[in-house]
This record gives C-alpha cells, structure tokens and sequence, in this order.
C-alpha cells in the first residue's frame, strides 16, 4: 500500500512506499534553497518550538535571549514570577531590546532612543515625550509577545496566532519521553550553566536524523567505543531496544546502557567510591516508582526527537540540542546539560565530564557526527543519485533501535506541513507493532 498524501502536482520529495517496504527522500530537501526557505514558512511559523528551560530564569527578573525559528526572541521571568516570550525588537525602530544572552534585568532598554520596557512587556520610559501628539498611548507599544507554555519545564513558543493545538495536545507521545526525564528529581531539573554553540555545514535535517540514528554508532564512533572499553564499559551492540514513532513527526529510542548513568546505573568507568550511592540511589526510585518505571528512569537510554528541531539525549548525560536551519547547507547547533538540581557534588563534576567527554561539541561523538553530516552535504553534489534511503526497519513487526522508525515520523510530518496538511493524523507511537508505520 503506498501512502498517497494530498501534493501539488510535481516530483514528491517524501516517498513512502509500505507495499514495497520502501522509504526514500529526495536529496533536493536537503541542498534546494527554494525548500528552505519554505520550511521557514510552513514548518517552524506553525509549529510549537523550543525556547529554552525554565531553570534558566530561575528567579523573578532573570532572563534568556536566543534565536528560535529565526527570530530573536526574549525569554523572561518578569518581577511577578510569570515567564513570558516576547519579540527582541523595540516597538519604535526595531533594534534589539537585549544584546545579552542572559542575566538579570527589571527592564530592557532600546540602546536606539532609549524607550525602556518593563520585565512584563510594557512601555514604561519613552524620552522627550512631549514630542508625540496626544494619541500616542504606551500601552499601543508594548514588546510584542508569543504565545508559550511550558511541560514539565520545557518551555515552548509558536508564532501561528491559529495553532489549533495545546502545547500538550503537540508533544503528543514525547510527553512520556519528558516525563521520564523530568522525574529524575524529586525537586526538579535544572540546566548547568554554560552553553555550547557550535554548527555544521550541513543541512539541519541531517542532524536530526544522525541523532535518532543508533545504527551508526559502532561505524562511526570507533574511538569512543575504543574508551568506554578500556574503561570497563560494554559499547552497545547492533540489536537490542527499540525505536518508536511518536506522533506529529516526534520519534524516541530507547537502549540499554553501556555506559554509566549518572542518575543511576553504576559501570566501572564511574569509579568504585561513588557505587553504592549510585545503587543506593536506583533503590530510592524503586521504591518511590515501581521496578518497572524505576528501571525506564535510571536504567535506559533514549534519543528523543521533537519536532522539529529538539533533540534531547539521554545517556551518560542528559543533553538538550536545538538545532536550527540557516539556509539549506548550514546550521547552528545550541547544546546545554541538563542535571538534577538535588545532585551530589562530586556525581555533577563526573556527569559534565562525560557529558563534555563525549556530547560536547569537542568530545569524541559529536565532531564525528559534524564531520559526517557535513560528508553528506558534499555528497549531495554529485546529482547521480537521488534518492537517500530510510527504509531500515519497515520489514520488522518489532522496531528495534538501529531501525530508521523516528525518522520516519520526522520526515512523514515535514512532508505534511510542507504540503499545506495540519498533520491531523493521527499515528500510533505503540514499540512493537507496525501501526507505526501505517496511516
């Protein structure tokens, strides 16, 4: 049964083919300028995008400014404790209104002509007044503010004045996935301060795609499986685990470790002294959440894919990737750690080691994932192929890890927005059935 979705007349991009158990993409998606500048359009001006963690502005006056979806974006928590979203763009002339990228602020001042706005939004200083007629109101020029919301501290923001959808209804089944990560503390999750802003000369969807890909790791990564080895770690083997679509072009897998996890799962690379916390720990969430959840929380890896452009990974350390287009042959990559806030000292200092040691954008897999990525790209070039292929997987009833289900879900919604479709259809994000994979 081939998948036919509603597309103008023209060569598909998307060519989903369950009769022949064939998946294929169009490279043009990944080099054709006239494409990304339409994803801009249909993709990341309609969907819910991630802003930032709402740790990052702990308390009232505290403040983070960041690009999301191309647009300089301010996120604050104004003096009354409510986080809000504006546009980094003065109501006057349009300069930035914050050239910071964090800090504490109970306004923000227009470096243009001075207009000051509060931490709230308002129009609160404007100079020489008098030089206005008297129709000219403050309240008219208030930051412009975006629609957000938050789900267990991921805030999010979506510039379609009609998106349909809560922010909950969006995450669909990676509700589950952010649960799963936000219930590693009793008293919440917290983003370790410094960021890593690096990029790729490479299309962003191949990013998304590398990072979903478990199949892969043993191929590419060869240095770092060579280290968890000396270390007296199990690199992961080619089966084993699962992946799942999870609705909306969302897609998450799920592996066992092999190596330590700071919250809780003990391997030598750790070091014997901190062991029996780190088992004393396991325990304490057995007791607070069943065996089976505890196991799914402290026990499993996962690579959680929300799209469009969020990649959380979940391992040694838990990293928050954004992931964000500029043009069709780039992108900038924004990496921070996230991390209990009840943590131990010394668990924190192993947890940013290895995070840095292997996330990092100087570790042993993220230049490794660059590097290839940015093969790809130059791949593209030479024209005689195609097609690249994502069929991995859709013979199986069981989706298993190295399988290509998520990106699947990721490329089936971009081709659905790209079309003009809402992606009201629904998708069954169950592991372990093919409903996965049908419509």
């Amino acid at each position: 049964m081939t998948i036919e979705l509603r597309r103008p007349v023209g060569d598909p991009i998307v060519i989903d083919d369950l009769e022949r158990l064939s998946f294929r993409v169009d490279r043009r998606a990944y080099t054709d300028d006239d494409l990304a500048a339409r994803e801009m359009t249909s993709i990341f001006d309609r969907c819910w995008l991630y802003v930032g963690h709402e740790s990052e502005v702990p308390g009232p006056d505290s403040y983070v400014a960041r690009d999301v979806g191309g647009r300089p974006v301010v996120m604050a928590r104004g003096s009354d404790g409510v986080i809000r979203v504006f546009a980094n763009s003065c109501t006057h002339r349009g300069a930035l209104i914050c050239s910071q990228p964090a800090g504490q602020a109970r306004s923000f001042r227009c470096p243009y002509h001075d207009w000051t706005f509060s931490n709230q939004g308002d129009l609160v200083g404007v100079p020489i007044p008098d030089g206005y007629g008297p129709g000219f109101r403050k309240a008219d020029f208030g930051l412009a503010r975006h629609r957000s919301d938050g789900y267990r501290g991921f805030v999010f923001v979506t510039f379609d004045p009609e998106q349909p959808r809560t922010l909950t209804e969006y995450l669909a089944g990676a509700t589950e996935y952010l649960d799963l990560i936000d219930d590693q503390s009793e008293v919440g999750m917290e983003v370790i301060q410094g960021a890593q802003l690096h990029g790729a000369r490479a299309n962003w969807k191949l990013m998304m795609e590398n990072s979903v890909d478990i199949y892969h790791f043993r191929a590419l990564h060869k240095r770092y499986v060579g280290y968890m080895e000396s270390l007296g770690s199990v690199p992961p083997r080619r089966r084993g685990g699962f992946g799942r679509a999870l609705g909306l072009g969302h897609g998450a897998n799920e592996l066992p470790p092999a190596a330590a996890r700071p919250l809780a799962y003990w391997t030598p690379m750790f070091g014997a002294e901190v062991r029996p916390r780190i088992e004393a720990t396991a325990a304490r969430f057995v007791d607070r959440f069943g065996a089976e959840r505890a196991e799914r929380i402290t026990g499993t890896n996962r690579a959680v894919l929300i799209f469009p452009n969020l990649m959380i990974i979940d391992a040694i350390a838990i990293t928050i990737r954004k992931i964000d287009p500029i043009g069709a042959g780039q992108m900038a990559i924004t990496s921070v750690a996230l991390a209990p806030k009840d943590e131990d000292p010394d668990i924190r200092e192993l947890r940013k080691s290895h995070y840095l040691t292997f996330l990092g954008p100087a570790g042993f897999a993220t230049p490794d994932d660059v590097e290839i990525v940015e093969s790809c790209q130059r791949g593209y070039l030479n024209r005689a192929v195609r097609y690249s292929d994502l069929s991995r997987g859709m013979n199986k009833e069981v989706p298993e890890t190295t399988d290509e289900l998520p990106a699947r879900e990721f490329w089936r919604q971009w081709d659905r927005l790209m079309h003009g479709d809402d992606g009201h259809v629904e998708v069954a994000h169950r592991a372990g059935t093919r409903g996965a994979e049908l419509r």
